[in-house]
């Protein structure tokens, strides 16, 4: 029967302190798109891992084609047809993007690496996905939304007849989203049976059949996408109602001056940006995937040694390229990669809140450890992140936990100025109401916030102001009367308003 194609049979999984999954059963039919949605932390990743052999079940069984099927390893379950894009990206920064796609199964000539064989597989697994990255450059050169691309072709190189997408879409474009919903549609019409995790509910209308809900570890419910809502799903996943309201800053005056950038540049990426932020603004910055808005928060941090122009904060003119100035005058950035450059995975939830403030938690050579918990404490409750203690290690969180201790270590340190790139990357419907209700506190509170998002709904609610880039540079600015999608993506593409 095609509803037993793939079944999840009272799975159980627990990590240190954790119960990730309690019993959950459910079924998936064959040649259909399935959305798994929930929370973060609501074990929809930990389903996808299991089912791609990175993790093993503590207790039941999964079933495919009425086989029972025992994944141990990502090698296995790619044996049996089944293939995971990951939303956390893995791969070898040091090897070249053919190399990582054909990992596993190098191309061999008379018993040695075939490096044009390889090359050739490589461009042929891209151009599936519509993709010209260069193969011969290293991955750890590409930026986030081309690593995405290029494991969305790694997974699709298997052949594999069960995929499972975490969160495929979260780095994209909307050029490559657009392209990725086209792939998804033809790979339905081979047969192909996709397990969809996203929290972005206009991609699962679009592209659904079915939806498991799963809510702190349980199951909730899975019924047919024509049979539910957008409201209902949002209840059956957070138990709450989430609103998303108009953010309190915009009925105050903004304050004096904070930071002021003037023709900063940096060549190949950027040039000629200029713009100011006040105390109690929130100030966005829209733009296709590749228009320069992530290097120009990098330079502003002191990231860019190679950055030109001037840059003022507080009234004070600080040079360029140097991080700990920045820091001393108090400005902080959340980057978009957080595993890469907003935390450090191998330290826990403790550690990784106080690592922007541990010149003022230190006495003597060392650290207050009181003070030190107290602080981390503080701001995990704050931000409501789930956790089983503070000394768990922050890889083992879900993705939007980690997002948010990313978040409490730059407000443990107090800023002024806060540069936020895709604050909500991976992260749920009802945590993603909470950064926005945190992020309009601080603007209340008097800090001035820099919002990087490819989200157009998103920087359009929280912003005051939204400077357009396209190509390095800046390609306008709208005031919130002007806020329009349609005028915001005319702008981002080079669109003629006029013509259009």
């Amino acid at each position: 029967m095609a509803e037993a194609f793939l079944q999840f049979k009272n799975i159980t999984k627990r990590f240190p302190g954790v119960l990730a999954l309690d019993n959950v059963s459910f079924a998936v039919e064959q040649g259909s798109c399935h959305a798994l949605i929930g929370e973060n932390g609501a074990g929809k990743s930990t389903v996808g891992k299991i089912l791609a052999g990175v993790y093993s079940a503590d207790e039941g069984e999964i079933r495919l084609k009425g086989n029972v099927i025992h994944p141990t390893n990502p090698l296995a379950a790619r044996h049996l047809g089944i293939a995971m894009v990951h939303q956390e990206l893995a791969f070898c920064p040091n090897l070249s993007v053919a190399e990582n796609l054909c990992l596993g199964d190098m191309p061999r000539r008379a018993g040695w690496v075939d490096r044009r064989k390889i090359q050739e597989q490589a461009r042929a697994m891209l151009a599936e996905v519509g993709s010209n990255i260069d193969v011969d450059q290293l991955i750890g050169n590409l930026s986030t939304g081309q690593e995405q691309m290029v494991q969305i072709a790694a997974a699709l190189g298997t052949r594999a007849q069960v995929i499972v997408m975490d969160e495929p879409t979260s780095s994209l474009s909307a050029g490559e989203s657009e392209h990725l919903f086209k792939l998804l549609a033809d790979l339905k019409q081979r047969g192909i049976t996709i397990i969809y995790v996203s929290h972005r509910m206009e991609e699962i209308f679009r592209l659904c059949d079915s939806i498991t809900v799963l809510r702190d570890g349980r199951h909730v419910v899975t019924e047919k996408i024509s049979q539910t809502n957008p409201d209902r799903l949002i209840h059956q996943m957070v138990g709450r109602e989430v609103l998303f309201q108009e953010p309190n800053h915009l009925g105050k005056e903004s304050g004096k001056e904070l930071l002021r950038v003037e023709n900063l540049s940096s060549r190949g990426k950027f040039s000629n940006v200029s713009f100011t932020l006040h105390a109690g603004e929130v100030l966005g910055f829209a733009g296709l995937v590749g228009a320069g808005r992530s290097e120009v928060a990098q330079a502003i941090f002191g990231l860019d040694k190679n950055a030109t122009g001037k840059m003022w904060i507080d009234g004070k003119e600080l040079p360029l390229g140097n991080v700990n100035t920045v820091l001393e005058a108090g400005l902080g950035l959340l980057p978009e990669d957080r595993k890469r450059q907003g935390l450090v995975l191998s330290m826990n939830c403790r550690e990784n809140t106080s690592l922007a403030t541990l010149s003022r938690l230190a006495a003597f050579g060392f650290i207050k450890g009181k003070e030190e918990k107290s602080l981390a404490q503080r701001y995990a409750e704050r931000l409501r992140v789930k956790t089983p203690s503070l000394e768990t290690t922050i890889a083992s969180l879900s993705g939007g936990n980690q997002q948010k201790i990313a978040l409490a270590k730059w407000l443990a340190r107090e800023c002024r100025i806060l540069i936020v790139d895709e604050p909500t990357r991976g992260v749920d419907v009802g945590a993603k109401a909470e950064i926005h209700r945190l992020l309009d506190e601080l603007a209340c509170q008097g800090i001035a916030i820099l919002v990087i998002s490819s989200e157009l709904p998103e920087v359009m609610n929280l912003s005051r102001r939204i400077l357009v880039m396209r190509n390095g540079v800046v390609a306008g600015e709208l005031q919130r009367p002007e806020f329009s999608q349609p005028h915001l993506m005319r702008l981002m593409a080079g669109v003629d308003l006029k013509a259009a």
